[in-house]
C-alpha cells in the first residue's frame, strides 16, 4: 500500500516487494511484528550494518556499501533542516508576499511538483526535499499573513501553529504509551478514510469553481467544521505512520540517506495539520 501521507505518496523504507512506496502496512508490536514476516529489506548487500541478517528472497536496495545506519539523531536533524527551510521561507512569504498572492500559489504549486517528483524518485533527494521545504514555506508565510491581515483573523496563523504542535506532541506520546498502535487494519482504514476526504475536497473544489458559492458547504459552517475537524484527525493519525516508519527503518538498519525521507514525510503531514487548523480556525471565528 503507498503512502502515509493524507497529500502525496512517497518513497519509504521497505523496497523488498519491488514496488517504491510504503507498501505493505507494519503491524504493532515493532520490528518482529513486520509485515514481511520477519524479512528484513535491509539484511543483506545493501547495508553492513543491518541488524538483522535474515536471507531475502528478493534484491536488496543497491547502498553504498560503507552507509551507516540511521539513527534518531539523524531523522532529528533532517527534519529540523527541512522545517527550519518552512520556516524561512514563510518568513520570506509573510514580509513580502501577503499582498501578491498570485506568486506564493505559483510557488504552492511548484512545490507540490517537486514533492511529486521526490516520491517518484528510488532514491532521496536532500536538494530537492529542500526545494519543496523553501517553496512551500513561501506559500504558507504568503497565505497566513494575508489571512492575519483580514479584520476577523487576527493571530489566526499563530493559533494554528500552537495547535499544529499540540497535535504533534499528543501523537507523539500517544504513540510512545501504545495508546495508538499501527497495525495493518489502522493504516487501511487511515488510507481509505484520508481518500474518501481527498475525494470530497476535490469534488467540493469542482463545485465551487463551476458553480460558484460555497460548493458543498464543506468549508463554512456547521459541516465545515466537521470537516476540519476530521481534516485535523487524519493529520494527526498520519503522524502515526509516519513515527512506525521511522520506527521500523531504524530497528532495520535502514541506510542513514533515508533519513531524508522521514524528514520529507514529517514536513509534508505536519504542513497538512496546519493547513487544516488554519482553515477550521477561521471558520470557528467567523471568516
Amino acid at each position: 500500500m503507498r503512502s502515509s501521507n493524507p497529500v502525496f505518496s512517497r518513497r519509504g523504507f521497505s523496497r523488498d516487494t519491488g514496488y517504491a512506496g510504503f507498501n505493505a502496512p507494519p503491524q504493532a508490536g515493532g520490528p518482529t511484528a513486520n509485515p514481511y514476516a520477519g524479512t528484513n529489506p535491509y539484511a543483506q548487500g545493501g547495508n553492513p550494518y543491518a541488524q538483522d541478517q535474515q536471507p531475502v528472497t528478493q534484491a536488496p536496495p543497491q547502498y553504498a556499501p560503507q552507509s551507516r545506519p540511521m539513527t534518531m539523531d539523524d531523522v532529528v536533524a533532517r527534519t529540523g533542516m527541512t522545517l527550519g527551510t518552512v520556516v524561512a521561507g514563510a518568513t520570506v512569504g509573510w514580509l513580502f508576499l501577503t499582498e501578491s498572492l498570485g506568486f506564493a500559489i505559483g510557488a504552492g504549486l511548484v512545490a507540490m511538483v517537486l514533492a511529486l517528483v521526490q516520491s517518484f524518485k528510488r532514491k532521496p533527494s536532500p536538494a530537492l526535499i529542500l526545494a519543496y521545504a523553501a517553496l512551500e514555506g513561501v506559500f504558507l508565510g504568503a497565505l497566513s499573513g494575508f489571512i492575519n491581515d483580514l479584520p476577523k483573523l487576527g493571530g489566526a496563523p499563530m493559533q494554528a501553529v500552537l495547535g499544529t504542535m499540540a497535535v504533534f506532541v499528543a501523537m507523539l506520546v500517544a504513540y510512545k504509551t501504545r495508546i495508538v498502535r499501527v497495525t495493518a487494519r489502522f493504516t487501511r482504514f487511515v488510507m481509505i478514510a484520508a481518500m474518501g476526504f481527498v475525494l470530497l475536497s476535490l469534488v467540493n473544489l469542482m463545485f465551487m469553481v463551476f458553480g460558484g458559492g460555497e460548493g458543498l458547504g464543506f468549508r463554512s459552517g456547521g459541516l465545515g467544521i466537521v470537516f476540519g475537524i476530521v481534516g485535523v484527525v487524519l493529520g494527526a493519525l498520519f503522524l502515526a505512520l509516519d513515527f512506525k516508519q521511522v520506527e521500523d527503518g531504524i530497528a532495520y538498519g535502514a541506510p542513514r540517506e533515508e533519513s531524508w525521507l522521514a524528514a520529507f514525510g514529517l514536513t509534508m503531514t505536519l504542513v497538512w495539520i496546519y493547513m487544516e487548523m488554519l482553515r477550521l480556525i477561521s471558520i470557528l471565528r467567523g471568516d
